[in-house]
């Protein structure tokens, strides 16, 4: 059977490997008294709260679950108006918001109206994998530029300005960032708006973790630089909904059409009793849960990061959101005996029966040194993780 060029183009997803090897283990050392600890996936421990829960049991008996508009509820739009003005001061109308099918389709939509083939998009390295990938099929070709610690490791203006060519269209960012958990200064941000701006350009941001922001200097949605901006977001790390599958994306007002033909075409709608759900993320009760639940992701780190550097697992910068830790393990895999983020993961699962993922999918630029951690798992089983890193590397 021969398949498209453009399915040939994507990677694989290299922590898809090690997650079935760790689902593997866990079978083996269930009953153990080590079974797997999975510090490898980047989803809340958290479900949806009670009121979310019931509001999509009440669309279910009333038979709310025939099609929605493209654009997504109505209702739900406003509310997601609502939340930006509440919580960032954001006049963000709702005509410029668009409902999506996860986070994962709105950046398939923005890419399909945005991106030609043979334009070229700059991202950082590292960088969440799928994201160059969207770019990848909407056929562009995704640049990463290698970023430091002292950047962040996120892209600067003086670096978009350098990389520009003529095949560029713009810029893909998140902030906070999945692995690293850092975010853009909003100076700097704004930079990089400016350059990409005058060119003509386009600066989409993932901005999926903003929710989960400990730190106000990072804290604000980049829709306050402008109404060119392109933010995607989601239900899925915040407001704990995962497999519900619902994101949503802002856009400037001239694109909404283009967006709603395409999704009409390639999702109908996002999923009705997801969007009906949703409705109750929004209700005090909800958020001050959404509230509780960002402190305890925030004592989280504060936990795990120092425990793992005096492990020899440093991470060079501390995340200002999300929940994960960018460490470095060029020390600790010389304790184990093995080279490279690849081999110490594995080793890691051997013998802890710990899983993490290895630097490898989010780039080149030095990730063969990294390992993210994710702290989206209870304090106990964090605190049993560094146990188990301290017995190994002592």
């Amino acid at each position: 059977m021969k398949f498209s060029s453009r399915a040939e183009r994507i990677e694989p997803f290299y922590v898809m490997e090690v997650a079935k090897a760790a689902q593997q283990m866990a079978r083996e050392v269930a009953a153990t008294r080590e079974p797997m600890i999975f510090l490898n996936i980047g989803e809340p421990d958290f479900t949806a709260p009670p009121a979310v829960q019931e509001a999509a049991e009440r669309a279910l008996r009333a038979g709310s679950t025939q099609y929605t508009n493209a654009l997504g509820l109505d209702a739900l739009r406003e509310r997601i108006s609502g939340w930006y003005a509440e919580r960032f001061g954001l006049q963000v109308p709702a005509r410029r918001i668009v409902v999506t099918a996860g986070a994962s389709a709105a950046l398939q939509l923005a890419c399909l109206a945005l991106i030609e083939a043979g334009d070229e998009v700059l991202m950082p390295d590292p960088s969440y994998p799928c994201n160059r990938h969207f770019v990848s099929a909407a056929e562009g070709r995704a640049v990463l530029l290698p970023t430091t610690a002292e950047e962040r490791f996120q892209l600067s203006a003086a670096k978009v300005e350098a990389a520009w060519g003529p095949k560029t269209r713009g810029v893909l960012l998140a902030s906070p960032s999945n692995p690293t958990g850092t975010s853009i200064a909003p100076g700097e941000l704004r930079r990089i708006h400016e350059v990409v701006r005058a060119r003509g350009g386009v600066t989409l941001i993932d901005e999926i973790y903003l929710g989960l922001s400990h730190d106000d200097a990072f804290g604000q949605s980049a829709l306050a630089i402008g109404e060119d901006i392109v933010s995607i977001n989601s239900f899925s790390k915040y407001f704990n909904m995962t497999g519900w599958r619902l994101g949503w994306m802002v856009v400037p007002e001239a694109m909404v059409p283009v967006v709603e033909k395409l999704a009409q075409h390639l999702f109908i709608c996002a999923s009705t009793i997801s969007q009906h759900a949703a409705l109750a993320c929004f209700e005090p009760e909800s958020i001050a849960e959404y509230e509780r639940r960002r402190a305890e992701f925030r004592a989280r780190r504060d936990f795990f990061i120092p425990a793992l550097e005096a492990l020899g697992l440093p991470v060079p910068v501390a995340p200002d959101g999300a929940f994960y830790a960018w460490a470095d393990c060029t020390q600790a895999a010389h304790k184990l005996g093995v080279q490279g983020s690849w081999d110490f993961a594995f080793e890691l699962l051997r013998r802890a029966h710990l899983a993490i993922t290895p630097g490898r999918d989010f780039g080149s630029a030095d990730t063969q040194r990294f390992v993210r951690f994710s702290t989206a798992n209870s304090m106990a089983q964090l605190q049993e993780a560094v146990a188990r890193l301290r017995a190994l590397l002592g």
